[in-house]
C-alpha cells in the first residue's frame, strides 16, 4: 500500500469523524501497528529477539490486510465501505 493512499483513506476518515467514530478509530489502530512494525524491526535484530520478527512483518502488513479484508466485505455487500476506490 502506498503512502499516498494510506493518506487518502485517514483524510476520509478524519472528514467523516462524526459519523463513524468506530471506524476512524479502527484505521488508527491499524496506522499504529504499521509503525510498531517497521520500528520494531531494528530492535529485533539488535538484541536478537528474532521471534519478535514475524510480528512485526504482520504488522506492517496491517493496514493492506485491514483494506483487503474490508474490499472483500463491500463487495459481498456485507459491508458498505465509502473510503474504497474500487
Amino acid at each position: 500500500m502506498k503512502l499516498d493512499e494510506l493518506q487518502r483513506i485517514k483524510q476520509w476518515h478524519i472528514s467523516h469523524k462524526q459519523d463513524h467514530p468506530l471506524e476512524y478509530h479502527l484505521w488508527d489502530a491499524m496506522l499504529t501497528l504499521w509503525l510498531m512494525g517497521w520500528v520494531g524491526w531494528l530492535p529485533a535484530f539488535a538484541f536478537e529477539q528474532l521471534w519478535s520478527t514475524p510480528l512485526c512483518l504482520l504488522a506492517s502488513l496491517a493496514p493492506s490486510l485491514y483494506v483487503g479484508l474490508r474490499m472483500k466485505a463491500h463487495q459481498a455487500c456485507r459491508l458498505r465501505c465509502d473510503w474504497l476506490r474500487t
